[in-house]
């Protein structure tokens, strides 16, 4: 499985022309079959839809100071409507909780043109493109992390927190950033729901970076109780003080 090619003095600077990267990835190949047919076939609630069926980029400002990492998009949901966390159960729960914290403009995110913006605060992921049974392998994780250590290094003069939903996407953040450029401890902590790691900056002037664990927003986690509405307010509030939120 060959990496995508992300160099080269043609390509787009900046986050924006990031996104547009992210977007015509075609690495992964199980994940370009499984996007695509689930885009042509649909679901019959949403038959009218046109699909995006592509990579979903990340989703929020330039300058963010708060940094929300997920698993990957859901076929249903940001494969539907190209943006994270749009459009699905689990995007229901964490924007509403972003809005009931001063984080976004509104509770709900349904569509990639319904007004939603979020203040201080950008939403990505490990894997780009939805997966089979919402399990990316290992190398389709490893393929994608590019993608990550790139954002992450576009963010890196305002970024101050970031919060990890689940153990997938702590697994997968960790070695990202490093990569970026930030310090982590070792023996690598080791998720959990309300877990608090300092990492540090390169150069002895840079600030440190603080991560926080999460429970997935997932059907499964907030169905059950494991993860309450009150627990994520909790953790997205501690973090976007960290972070220096809401202006």
């Amino acid at each position: 499985m060959a990496a995508p090619d992300r160099s080269g003095p043609a390509a787009p600077a900046g986050l924006g022309g990031l996104d547009r990267r992210v977007a015509d990835c075609r690495a992964c190949p199980r994940l370009v079959a499984w996007r695509e047919e689930v885009a042509r076939t649909k679901r019959a609630a949403f038959a009218d839809w046109t699909y995006w069926g592509r990579p979903v980029p990340g989703f929020g400002p330039s300058d963010a100071r708060l940094l929300i990492v997920g698993l990957a998009p859901a076929a249903h949901g940001g494969n539907r409507t190209g943006r994270m966390f749009t459009g699905d159960r689990s995007g229901d729960v964490l924007y509403q909780a972003l809005y009931d914290v001063g984080l976004a403009s509104q509770p709900t995110s349904v569509s990639a043109d319904d007004g939603l913006r979020l203040y201080g605060v950008r939403v990505t992921a490990p894997v780009h493109c939805a997966p089979p049974a919402n399990k990316p392998t290992p190398a389709e994780r490893d393929t994608c992390r590019p993608w990550l250590v790139q954002e992450l290094r576009l963010l890196r003069p305002t970024l101050r927190a970031a919060v990890v939903l689940g153990a997938f996407g702590w697994q997968a953040a960790l070695p990202a950033f490093a990569e970026a450029g930030w310090t982590v401890p070792r023996p690598r902590p080791a998720f959990g729901h309300g877990a608090r790691v300092k990492l540090a900056g390169a150069e002895d002037h840079e600030r440190t970076l603080e991560l926080f664990g999460c429970f997935h927003v997932s059907q499964r986690n907030t169905f059950t109780g494991r993860l309450t509405p009150d627990m994520l307010r909790d953790v997205l509030r501690t973090a976007a003080e960290a972070a220096g939120l809401p202006d």
